[in-house]
């Protein structure tokens, strides 16, 4: 009995990190409230939520999106969420800000949404399967307000055109550039074909018009023979 305490101190001296290593996760925030009501067709950008590592061993991180089990709310896909960055690398202690973005499609169900902004650890095995277990989250709660379809899409390409800046300006800038590109030759094409035309007719009514000569001035030496 004696050696086997004597073991477990000598155990708990040399390896205390490997012996009682921990994962733990927090978030920075406990609840998000988007006041703003919601149109579909908009990408929003929400306030950001921290993500720590509250335990004693480094490991990788995930942002989720999880749910209630029986809430009231409508539940927002996880397609609908972008995470910046989604997965990353925390050491003890160390904190990440996620930026979130929520991309509402044209056509959206209008109503009360809620879900959970979630972090939790991705522990590797010595196998390399991957296991999740505790998690931390912050409460989301946001309102979509009815629109129909004509105007999500004119929500959608205002938002896209905002959130993407300048590539869509530069993507008309090309687009009207090749137009006229297209325009100008197709036109060009035009007058040269016009141009071989009258000279190819030009030169088949010579032969006809000195052919016309020739036979008036053979009848006025007709006539002037009789």
């Amino acid at each position: 009995m004696k050696k086997f305490l004597l073991f477990l101190f000598l155990l708990f001296v040399i390896f205390p990190t490997s012996v009682f290593a921990t994962l733990g996760v927090g978030v920075g925030t406990g609840k998000i409230q988007i006041d703003e009501k919601l149109k579909p067709g908009i990408i929003y950008q929400f306030p950001p939520f921290t993500i720590i590592n509250t335990g004693d061993e480094p490991s990788d991180y995930e942002a989720d999106i999880s749910y209630h089990e029986k809430q009231p709310q409508l539940r927002p896909p996880k397609s609908w969420f972008i995470f910046s960055p989604q997965k990353f690398h925390l050491d003890p202690g160390k904190v990440q800000i996620v930026n979130v973005k929520l991309n509402l499609p044209v056509i959206t169900q209008p109503g009360d949404y809620f879900a959970y902004l979630e972090g939790h650890p991705i522990k590797k095995s010595q196998k390399g399967q991957t296991s999740i277990g505790i998690a931390a989250a912050a409460k989301l709660y946001f309102t979509v307000v009815p629109a129909n379809i004509f105007t999500g899409i004119y929500y959608k390409i205002i938002s896209f055109w905002k959130v993407y800046a300048p590539w869509p300006q530069r993507f008309i800038v090309l687009l009207a550039i090749g137009i006229a590109y297209i325009f100008i030759r197709k036109r060009f094409n035009i007058q040269i074909g016009l141009k071989k035309q009258q000279t190819e007719a030009s030169k088949q009514g010579t032969p006809r018009r000195s052919r016309r000569r020739r036979l008036e001035e053979f009848n006025k030496q007709d006539k002037k023979n009789e």
